[in-house]
C-alpha cells in the first residue's frame, strides 16, 4: 500500500482531532476507528469526482452510523469536495457539517443518516435502483457494532440477501464499544460473522486498519455474484491516539484544547 494512503489516513484523523476540538462536542472514538476504511473508499476504490458529486454513474458511500460523520468530513474534504478550512466549522448553527451527515446542505454525502440502524435499508434502495437503471455502481456502508443491535439492520440484510443485492459492500465496524459500554455487556452482537452468513451474505474479514487487507477485501468482495458481501473490520475504537484507544468514555467527548494537543502530537509524530 502506497505510503500516500498512509498520509492520508493520518490526515484523517489529525482533521478529526481537530474539528472536535474546535466544536467542543462529537464522537471520536467511532471517527478514529472507521477512518482508515474511509481512506481506502476514497482514495482508492470508489469512482467519485467532486467536479461531479450528483454523477448518476457515482459509487456510492452510506455512513450507518452517523455520529462518525468527523470521519466522513475529512474524508470529503481531503478529495476535494469542499476546503479543508471548513472542517472547523463542524457542529456551529450556521455550517453545512452537522453532527450528523445531511445530503441536503453538505456536498458528497450520499444519505442523511444519524437514526441509528436504518443506513443499511437505505443502501438497499440505492442498489436496487442501480439495478432498474441499469448501472454498474456499487453501494459501500459501513455498520456499527451498537446499531447492529437494532432489529431493522437484520430486516435490511435479510432483504438484501433475497434481492440478491451483491453491489452492496458493508464494512462492519467492528471495535467492540459502544456509547454505553462494551458490546457484551449491553447487548452482544457476537458472532456477527454467523448472523450475516445464516442471513445468506458473503462474510470476509480483515484487520479493519490495515490498508493493504481492507483494499484486497473490497476486491475480493467484488468477485461475489448474486449476494451482498459484509466485511468484519476488526477495529480499535480511538485509533491512533493513545489515550483515546479502546476507552469507551471517549465514544462521544470532544477533547479539550490540551487533550487535543497531545492527540495532534502523537498523530504528528507517526
Amino acid at each position: 500500500m502506497s505510503q500516500d494512503l498512509e498520509k492520508i489516513a493520518r490526515q484523517i484523523r489529525i482533521d478529526i482531532i481537530e474539528s472536535l476540538a474546535a466544536a467542543g462536542s462529537g464522537h471520536p472514538g467511532g471517527s478514529l476507528s472507521c477512518a482508515d476504511m474511509l481512506t481506502v473508499l476514497y482514495f482508492e476504490k470508489m469512482n467519485v469526482n467532486p467536479e461531479r458529486p450528483v454523477d448518476p454513474d457515482r459509487d456510492r458511500l452510506v455512513l450507518s452510523k452517523g455520529h462518525a460523520a468527523p470521519a466522513l468530513y475529512a474524508a470529503l474534504a481531503e478529495r476535494g469536495f469542499f476546503p479543508r478550512e471548513e472542517l472547523i466549522r463542524l457542529r456551529k448553527v450556521d455550517s453545512h457539517l452537522q453532527g450528523h451527515p445531511n445530503m441536503t446542505y453538505t456536498l458528497g454525502v450520499d444519505m442523511s443518516t444519524g437514526s441509528l440502524g436504518q443506513g443499511l435499508s437505505a443502501a438497499n434502495g440505492m442498489a436496487l435502483a442501480g439495478r432498474l437503471d441499469n448501472k454498474d455502481y456499487y453501494v459501500y456502508v459501513i455498520l456499527g457494532d451498537g446499531e447492529s443491535q437494532e432489529g431493522q439492520i437484520w430486516e435490511a440484510a435479510m432483504s438484501a440477501a433475497h434481492y440478491k443485492l451483491d453491489h452492496i459492500i458493508a464494512l462492519y465496524d467492528h471495535n467492540g464499544l459502544q456509547i454505553d459500554g462494551t458490546n457484551d455487556e449491553v447487548m452482544t452482537v457476537n458472532p456477527v460473522d454467523e448472523k450475516f452468513a445464516a442471513f445468506g451474505w458473503n462474510v470476509l474479514s480483515c484487520d479493519g486498519h490495515d490498508l493493504e487487507a481492507l483494499s484486497a477485501a473490497i476486491d475480493e468482495a467484488k468477485t461475489c455474484k448474486g449476494k451482498p458481501t459484509v466485511i468484519i473490520c476488526e477495529t480499535i475504537k480511538g485509533k491512533g491516539v493513545s489515550f483515546m484507544e479502546n476507552q469507551v468514555n471517549w465514544h462521544g467527548a470532544a477533547p479539550n484544547a490540551e487533550q487535543a494537543a497531545v492527540a495532534l502530537a502523537e498523530l504528528r509524530a507517526e
